[in-house]
């Protein structure tokens, strides 16, 4: 398998997990959710990825996030799953079951916590990709991994038989570059932080983008890919420096960006938001005002 053996292309917004009072998962809420970017001209979305807070949930929860959001979506889209976990056989277990579900693809991240090697990298992902059927897109975010995948490491795990594309998101312009650079005639390149620099990485070439700001902003998904592939240069130069500044606004005066996306969303009336989930804490009144003052400036509140 490579790059021409899926068809995954544009803005696959990486979604949020509702839960409900209870702290169990919204399934119908969860459902408008998916449609909500369907009908925003999505080509797809990842499910149970670091915004759909996978880190925070049991197996069997997020094998049941692949199932009813696959009975969603059905034939309409193209439905990711993040399936990484830290050992290889847990790996296995989860993408297995992505794959019952009907997902089209794995979202793998390496082994979190512990500092490896990249041959130990390499043989995790060599070891799971080996016992499953799904293609996989790997997933490059060591903010919160710890490993990084970095350019030559990507050009070999993409001599793999199962892995067809890879999720940037380091926030590192060099390390997107050079994976681009590396493996673009092989693997589909996403752009992870499409909110900070979508636009020259489509215009690089990217293959799409994956980033949780669709979620609270219309403009920053397909749109954004859109206007930046088709050369609509004042266009894409609005919308990337509001995904600038709206990064910024999640992201300071004590927020943190998966309890702001959730925020937000609970302040323009999107489904999706609600309450993080533990360790993560809802933000502060004071911390929603100064977000719902942000989004004003937007024009999105």
């Amino acid at each position: 398998m490579n790059r021409d053996s899926v068809n995954w292309v544009g803005a696959m917004p990486a979604i949020t997990t509702p839960f409900d009072d209870n702290g169990k998962i919204d399934e119908n809420e969860l459902g408008d959710v998916i449609e909500r970017h369907l009908a925003l001209g999505a080509t797809g979305v990842v499910v149970g990825g670091c915004t759909g807070e996978f880190w925070a949930m049991t197996a069997a929860e997020r094998s049941r996030l692949f199932a009813v959001s696959k009975a969603v979506i059905g034939t309409r889209g193209t439905l990711i799953a993040g399936t990484g976990m830290i050992g290889v056989e847990d790996t296995i277990a989860l993408t297995l079951q992505a794959e019952q579900a009907g997902c089209d693809g794995a979202l793998i991240l390496p082994p979190y916590f512990v500092k490896l090697t990249d041959d130990e990298i390499y043989a995790h992902y060599a070891a799971v990709t080996a016992c499953i059927g799904l293609p996989v897109m790997l997933y490059n975010i060591p903010g919160n991994a710890v490993n990084y995948l970095t350019p030559k490491l990507v050009e070999r795990l993409g001599q793999l038989e199962r892995v067809v594309a890879v999720k940037e998101s380091s926030g590192d312009w060099n390390n997107f570059y050079g994976t681009f650079l590396a493996v673009r005639d092989t693997l589909r390149v996403f752009c992870g932080p499409s909110s900070v620099f979508g636009v020259p990485a489509i215009e690089l070439g990217a293959d799409g983008v994956i980033d949780c700001f669709p979620n609270v902003w219309d403009e920053g998904g397909q749109t954004l890919f859109e206007a930046a592939r088709d050369g609509e240069r004042l266009l894409a130069a609005r919308l990337q420096a509001t995904g600038r500044r709206l990064t910024d606004l999640f992201t300071s005066g004590g927020r943190t960006l998966y309890p702001s996306t959730k925020a937000a969303m609970d302040l323009l009336g999107l489904p999706g938001g609600g309450k993080p989930r533990a360790p993560l804490r809802a933000l502060s009144a004071s911390q929603c005002d100064a977000l719902a003052a942000g989004l004003q400036a937007e024009g999105l509140l």
